[in-house]
């Protein structure tokens, strides 16, 4: 199952990420793939912010992963992109099973080290505010989510 869902702002980025965060759970993989600027830190500042973390959300570019333990769950938020798909010593899989949410962004750089089970969320550019977000579940918990939020 592939949904295709179009937003029309930054605001309807984030209200899908709020979506998503309501069926939240332990463990939970989301991956994000898109050009630079094509809202994949916009939507996990959405995430974030439904979780209930108040700390200023920004892409962890250089520092590769940030966690946020204020929340209703503790969330890692990684950017891969400067890896070139070379994640050893990094203990990445570590944070999928430490019973929080994982938003990476530019995960197709590392798909041979990501979870079979997860939510890949693909941003395409249109114009200045309109991307079309192509959402695949893998897995029968993610299936359910985009089943119970699209």
């Amino acid at each position: 199952m592939i949904e295709k869902i179009t937003t029309y702002s930054e605001n309807e980025t984030i209200e899908l990420a709020q979506n998503i965060e309501s069926e939240k759970f332990p463990n939970m993989v989301i991956c994000l793939e898109g050009d630079l600027g094509s809202g994949k830190t916009v939507f996990t500042k959405g995430f974030a912010q439904a979780l209930g973390i108040e700390d200023n959300i920004t892409s962890p570019t250089f520092t590769i992963i940030k966690e946020y333990t204020s929340g209703e769950l503790p969330l890692y938020h990684m950017d891969v992109y400067r890896l070139d798909g070379n994640i050893e010593g990094l203990g990445i899989d570590e944070y999928f099973t430490k019973g929080g949410v994982t938003i990476i962004e530019w995960a197709d750089t590392i798909a041979d080290y990501l979870p079979d089970e997860r939510l890949d969320i693909k941003f395409k550019v249109i114009d200045e505010n309109q991307r079309v977000l192509k959402i695949i579940p893998h897995g029968k918990k993610y299936e359910d989510i985009c089943g119970a939020i699209l």
